[in-house]
């Protein structure tokens, strides 16, 4: 079930090559990888714990709850959804992928995801 909804997020977008959803305590509920290209389950635990700490700081700012962030590297651009308290979404880009039509289908993927959790 999670994974049709990944699978529809990197299908869809040029230069998607991994989508994860992921527990805030890293661990994988679902993970898709087009040709073994990253380790995005890696990546993702790693990110993980950034991720917290810029959710502590928006809060600690009162700037309201943390929905997203970019982390853009030379080989590789990791976009992350926040979808509640414990789990988020992301989707690991080339360089050249569909930034915003990744956003987008991520946005949109969300609803369902969180119905399914």
């Amino acid at each position: 079930m999670f994974r049709e909804s990944l699978e529809n997020i990197i299908n869809n977008c040029d230069g998607a090559v991994a989508g994860i959803l992921m527990g805030f305590d890293g661990i994988a509920v679902d993970s898709v990888c087009r040709d073994g290209e990253v380790d995005v389950n890696t990546i993702s635990m790693e990110y993980s714990f950034v991720l917290g700490q810029v959710r502590k700081a928006a809060e600690l700012l009162e700037v309201g709850p943390l929905q997203e962030v970019a982390i853009r590297s030379d080989s590789l651009t990791f976009v992350i959804r926040v979808l509640n308290e414990e789990y988020f979404l992301g989707v690991a880009l080339k360089p050249d992928g569909n930034f915003g039509k990744g956003r987008f289908l991520m946005r949109m993927a969300a609803p369902q995801l969180l119905s399914e959790l």
